[in-house]
């Protein structure tokens, strides 16, 4: 079985798709809010719109009615369990839960899942195919263990060209099955013409930002590795040398990091930012919420597997500034790697408070011109790259590929 890169099933309108009437099931322990689970509802969608049937086996969530709105059908199944003895009963309920259901491909989206989708898959003689969404923890032999599930699919689908470096390294034993299909955005949802000013006011208003205000904007769930203790610290020094109209806006759940609450909101006092920096919660309207920001931060601190957020901004028009660090550079063109006139964002080092002020003072004085000239080369750049047509044709000839077998 060969991929090519880039290559993708193209048919005519009037014939049908390879995987019409087929029965693909995929496994993820909930449908909340993230980029694996973003990514199960879409394959569904495009499943469905194939003509095939889409089932998705998980707890439940947030994205379960948006899954059931795009034809996918949700299969309840208790998919989040890490107890090895649930976990083997799990892998014959799973078995005859396919059987039911004459499912014809198993699709891994996490390691516990995917350890009961690899035993339901053998027993069934079934094709196996995971996707590896992050940079796991091996800091053990057992960990590396657990972790190499997602090496075991017959194509372990990377997200990015770092993620793919990881799993050659961690687990050899992955070979050539590996592919790249790197993670797709909804362009036609993150475009600045789809998004009334309507929209952008109703969030300046709910985030208390005065009209005078600029937004430097960081969406991602609190938890300490997202860097918003970076971002606040460069808030400090930006206020420090001079800046007096800028607000920071931190859009993302706590779920149920309240001990990193309160030391966000420690910060936040002890350096004066008091309605500078805000925690706004969850954000339902992220193309509002990107259009609204003068600049987009991704600073994290560890190893990101994609770069979703940095994408999303740029498709909007919106200046980007990230740590160079795990796959979010691939995202962003930024010299050296690329020519000056070339740029679509900032790389700085990550845990760099002063190098991130620098970057988002740059990205804030940009002129109006640059700030254009910028946006269009950003949105091209994503458009060509990150489209979310591309990453669904691309997963579905690796289902057809391995059903024609």
């Amino acid at each position: 079985m060969s991929f090519k890169p880039g290559a993708h099933l193209s048919l005519p309108s009037t014939e049908t798709h390879p995987l019409a009437g087929r029965t693909i099931l995929q496994i993820i322990p909930e449908l909340e809010a993230g980029g694996a689970e973003r990514t199960a509802v879409d394959i569904a969608k495009g499943l469905t719109d194939a003509g095939a049937r889409a089932l998705v086996a998980t707890e439940g969530g947030r994205l379960v009615a948006e899954l059931q709105a795009k034809g996918g059908v949700w299969l309840p199944f208790p998919a989040a369990s890490k107890n090895p003895v649930a976990m083997l009963f799990n892998i014959r309920k799973l078995a005859r839960l396919c059987k039911q259901e004459g499912v014809e491909l198993i699709h891994a989206r996490s390691r516990a899942p995917a350890w009961v989708a690899l035993g339901a898959a053998r027993l069934l003689k079934l094709p196996f195919v995971t996707t590896y969404h992050g940079s796991y923890n091996s800091r053990s032999a057992v960990k590396t263990l657990y972790n190499s599930v997602m090496a075991r699919g017959d194509v372990v689908i990377a997200n990015s060209h770092y993620t793919a470096g990881l799993i050659q390294a961690k687990h050899p034993v992955a070979g050539d099955r590996v592919r790249v299909v790197n993670r797709g955005t909804n362009f036609s949802a993150f475009a600045p013409a789809a998004v009334g000013a309507e929209r952008v006011q109703a969030l300046r208003k709910a985030w208390g930002v005065e009209p005078h205000q600029r937004i430097v904007l960081l969406p991602g769930r609190l938890t300490n590795w997202k860097g918003q203790r970076v971002l606040i610290e460069a808030a400090r020094l930006m206020r420090d040398g001079g800046d007096t109209d800028t607000a920071f806006i931190l859009a993302g759940d706590a779920q149920g990091r309240d001990g990193y609450v309160r030391e966000l909101d420690a910060l936040i006092a002890k350096a004066g930012l008091e309605g500078r920096v805000k925690r706004v919660g969850h954000c339902t309207d992220m193309p509002a919420a990107m259009l609204s920001a003068a600049v987009v931060a991704v600073p994290s601190t560890d190893p990101e597997a994609f770069g979703r957020v940095a994408v999303e901004a740029q498709a909007m028009g919106t200046p980007v500034v990230v740590s160079d660090l795990g796959a979010v550079p691939e995202t962003v063109l930024a010299p050296p790697q690329t020519a000056p006139s070339e740029r679509t964002g900032w790389h700085v080092p990550p845990g760099d408070a002063a190098a991130l002020a620098a970057g988002l003072n740059e990205a804030l004085a940009l002129r109006p011109s640059a700030r254009d000239a910028l946006a269009r080369r950003a949105r091209v750049h994503v458009e060509r790259n990150f489209s979310l047509e591309a990453m669904v044709a691309e997963t579905l000839d690796v289902y057809c590929a391995l059903l024609e077998r």
